[in-house]
């Protein structure tokens, strides 16, 4: 309503000046407005008819005023005659006019919050480079997983409610698109693999270290540590028996090392021939084993080794 009598108040001014300088071109006399708007003889009949509505209008409105007008213009100005008509429809058109109420802003940043929709992929997944990942769409829309460098195809879509595989490279962070909105989302690097080697046994503390006793227990348990450990391939080298891998409770390769050299006295006293140098100062043999473990994907390659000590074959 406030912003309704501003408008008002600011064509009336405007009616109110056009009308002061047309009545001064028109008139040249002093006079009372309402006799100008009543009196047939001070003016033609037309532009009585439109100084009598503008006054209808300004005197609705609580506006009642008189001026003096200089008596020494005497000559009609046609151009103020039609200023006068228009301003006329505006008033009459303003009357009628209710400006809209202004907008509730906070009414506008509740819808525009309710539009928005929750990422439907958990931020608690996480993707990896250089391998396998899964997306899980906790949304009701369908989700779009983007490389930056190529937004014109997904590299996967996954339906609503769906989870779905998909393979990544080397990019550092992926577009997630849903509806109308959009998402970065980061991509963890993917660790090269960790190879631990445990000692198990203390057969090998003593001073007398037998090689059949070395032969039939397990010496070393090798664990394979990799987010995806299904992608490597783990080799191993040296005189060494290995069983595994079986995975144990966090998803990791373990393997059991045992020795192996030979079965009896005399292919261990065979193997003393070619390997005799492998005597250390102490009187004991060292025989080395390593496992080496590569990324298929990422191409990362890990080696690591441990030693066997032994001074004869049995007791």
């Amino acid at each position: 309503m406030l912003n309704k009598n501003r408008d008002s108040k600011f064509v009336i001014y405007q009616v109110l000046y056009i009308f002061v300088i047309t009545v001064l071109a028109l008139k040249g006399a002093d006079l009372d407005l309402r006799r100008v708007a009543l009196e047939e003889e001070t003016v033609n009949k037309s532009v009585r008819d439109s100084l009598i509505s503008v006054l209808d209008s300004l005197y609705a409105l609580g506006i009642d005023f008189s001026i003096k007008i200089d008596p020494n213009v005497v000559v009609e100005n046609e151009k103020m005659r039609e200023q006068l008509a228009t301003l006329n429809k505006k008033l009459e058109v303003l009357k009628d006019y209710v400006p809209p109420p202004p907008p509730d802003e906070k009414k506008e940043e509740k819808v525009e919050e309710q539009t928005l929709l929750q990422s439907p992929i958990s931020v608690k997944q996480t993707f990896i480079q250089y391998t396998w990942n899964i997306a899980r769409n906790t949304g009701t829309v369908p989700a779009s997983i983007y490389d930056p460098k190529n937004m014109n195809t997904p590299i996967v879509t996954v339906p609503a409610g769906q989870e779905k595989k998909f393979d990544l490279t080397n990019q550092t962070e992926v577009v997630l698109k849903f509806g109308s909105q959009e998402e970065r989302i980061k991509v963890l690097p993917n660790k090269p693999p960790e190879v631990k080697i445990e000692r198990v046994t203390t057969k090998m503390n003593s001073a007398n270290i037998y090689v059949n006793e070395l032969q039939r227990i397990t010496v070393f348990k090798v664990t394979v540590i990799d987010q995806r450990p299904d992608q490597l391939k783990v080799t191993y080298t040296g005189p060494i028996s290995v069983t595994g891998p079986v995975k144990d409770n966090n998803g990791n390769l373990i393997y059991n090392v045992s020795l192996k050299i030979a079965n009896t006295e005399n292919a261990f006293d065979a193997w003393l021939d070619k390997n005799g140098g492998l005597r250390e100062a102490d009187g004991r043999y060292k025989v080395n084993f390593f496992f080496n473990v590569v990324d298929e994907i990422s191409k990362d390659r890990v080696q690591v080794g441990d030693s066997f000590f032994f001074t004869e074959f049995s007791k």
